[in-house]
């Protein structure tokens, strides 16, 4: 005959078999603000982006989003300084492009492991390269200016943000695949590049869209193409280098990166926290009124996404023969 149990007994064996749903059920909140670290200066498109997001994001966790500034180095800093921080989801970094191709630049200065130090949380969005130069140049279009350059090599200049910089890599990408010699001039971050093309001292200047558009829609650059494998919808007209240099794609992009360790809790939390900033209406519009798009990926997508990148620009960087100052 079963032994029956007592109601005390039974109640204790409950609790005890329920005890691992409740730990299953538990989920991560924010206990105080979360650090956005952005490793770039103000004003670049990581600092726009970074910005955005932290406005909405922080409603959703229940804590103030505070973006910190952390330049130098080509982001390899701030990036320090996020691998380094305590992986309970109170720390995030912006990421973009260059953390796909800092390593194989700065070999020797990189003190993080980029896969190992750093768990994906969520792809926000992408913006293409747009390859621009100043309005008196005589070039109305890609083929002018391959032209331009081909008829003089090494005559013409293009300005970037410094070796290693979005810019410059966009650029390299496009004299490997037009075949033409035009000189890299760097500077120090991408206002002052922008400001020297816009000066006429020199011609061409290839970054971020999302960076770039002020001075397109205040005529201080002629945009010449974007470097995505469609047309943009901000602006329908302009071709994509592409249609000139077949299978030419540069995109910048930016997603968020915890410290690896963190609980697989405060991941789903935040990736769900992205989703809903990256979906809502209001956001798509203000990214499409800069020239990028909203692109969602979740955290195992998004890691996926970052390896394909990084084998990319590191043959980008191997070709061109980039190395780090």
């Amino acid at each position: 005959m079963a032994k029956i149990l007592k109601p005390a007994a039974a109640g204790m064996i409950a609790a005890v078999l329920a005890l691992p749903v409740v730990a299953q059920a538990a989920e991560w909140t924010a206990t105080k603000p979360v650090r956005v670290i952005v490793p770039f200066p103000p004003g670049g498109s990581n600092d726009i982006v970074g910005r955005l997001v932290a406005n909405d994001l922080g409603p959703l966790i229940g804590q103030q989003a505070v973006v910190d500034n952390r330049g130098g180095a080509g982001g390899i800093i701030g990036s320090e300084i996020a691998a380094g921080a305590q992986p309970d989801g109170h720390t995030l970094l912006i990421a973009s492009v260059a953390f796909a191709y800092n390593p194989s630049i700065y070999k020797s200065k990189v003190r993080f492991d980029p896969e190992k130090s750093f768990t994906p949380i969520a792809l926000i969005g992408t913006g293409p390269s747009a390859l621009t130069v100043n309005p008196k140049m005589p070039a109305k279009s890609t083929k002018d200016l391959i032209n331009m350059a081909k008829a003089k090599p090494g005559a013409l200049n293009y300005a970037t943000a410094g070796i290693g910089s979005f810019q410059h890599l966009s650029t390299e990408l496009l004299k490997l695949q037009a075949k033409i010699d035009i000189t890299h001039i760097p500077f120090k971050g991408g206002g002052p590049a922008m400001a020297d093309v816009i000066a006429g001292n020199t011609q061409i200047t290839m970054g971020s869209l999302l960076q770039l558009v002020p001075h397109v829609q205040g005529n201080r650059l002629r945009l010449l193409a974007v470097g995505s494998a469609k047309r943009n919808s901000a602006f329908p007209n302009t071709p994509t280098v592409a249609e000139t240099v077949p299978g030419y794609e540069a995109n910048n992009w930016w997603g968020i990166l915890a410290p690896a360790g963190i609980a697989p809790a405060a991941v789903r939390a935040l990736e769900a926290a992205v989703k809903k900033v990256v979906e809502n209406p209001e956001m798509q519009k203000k990214f499409d009124s800069q020239g990028a798009e909203v692109a969602y990926m979740n955290s195992v997508a998004y890691g996926k996404f970052i390896r394909a990148e990084t084998a990319k620009w590191s043959k980008v960087v191997r070709d061109a023969g980039i190395k780090a100052e």
